[in-house]
């Protein structure tokens, strides 16, 4: 089985594989003072509340937007003596990146246009929403060519609150209406239907650009709130990340990678 870790800024994802099909999944916060020690208690603990355990656990990969999680993760997984592999830049996972410094892709990203590829098809426009909103463009040919990103929907209404002395943080739950009655409905209003538009407003333009009506793909933590209020995806994809770090192992484990 196994164990794709996806290192965000914000949460730290795994998924339990058996072949292309999840038999766990599993979320934290990410925390960037934790020792090897615990995370490997950490995540055999989670384990075994899902049925599962290190033992069960026959490869790893690694995909992380954190450098200094990398480190931790490599050595706990090399003690539980699981073969592990690290995404990085520059690696050849099966879809070409055509941008100017192309060194300078986050691997996330990468992955998303990975999975995208193999699982929808090729063009398609991937929106992942979590700390930040990236817009990954995969071109006809299987190419990640670049794309967009903006501030998460979290992080404007944090710096929005923390610019003001009047205003706080308030639950990332859809108003009854765009029109805020109060000021936590004002709040809600802007941050959700107000960043629905801005969904739409960038997938328009990345198409427009394109001179195509390429399917979009909807993934991240935040976007369950932000579907329910356009229609410009296609597919919905939760686990499209997760995806992209198995099929990265497939590969990579192919060329020996693995150790």
């Amino acid at each position: 089985m196994l164990l794709a870790l996806d290192i965000g800024n914000t949460n730290v994802v795994a998924g339990l594989f058996a072949g292309d099909e999840i038999r766990a999944e599993m979320r934290v916060a990410t925390d960037r003072d934790r020792t090897a020690d615990e995370w490997h208690v950490l995540w055999d603990s989670l384990l075994r509340i899902r049925g599962f355990g290190i033992g069960n656990v026959t490869g790893a990969c690694i995909a992380s937007v954190v450098p200094g999680l990398i480190a931790p993760f490599e050595v706990w997984l090399a003690e539980a003596r699981v073969p592990t592999v690290t995404c990085r830049s520059g690696d050849d996972l099966g879809v070409g990146v055509d941008i100017d410094n192309p060194a300078e892709a986050g691997i996330d990203r990468v992955l998303n246009c990975l999975a995208a590829k193999y699982r929808h098809g090729a063009p398609a426009i991937v929106v992942d929403m979590g700390t930040a909103t990236t817009f990954d463009v995969l071109s006809r040919e299987g190419n990640y060519i670049g794309g967009a990103i903006a501030p998460g929907m979290g992080v404007a209404l944090d710096a929005l609150v923390g610019r003001t002395s009047q205003l706080r943080r308030v639950p990332l739950v859809r108003p009854p209406s765009s029109i805020g009655r109060s000021t936590v409905q004002a709040l809600q209003s802007g941050a959700i239907l107000g960043y629905a538009g801005l969904v739409e407003g960038l997938v328009s333009r990345l198409r427009a650009d394109l001179d195509e009506a390429v399917p979009a793909i909807a993934t991240g933590g935040l976007a369950p709130l932000i579907v329910p209020e356009t229609t410009v995806f296609a597919h919905i994809d939760p686990d499209l990340t997760l995806h992209g770090i198995r099929l990265a192992w497939e590969r990579l484990r192919g060329i020996g990678r693995a150790a």
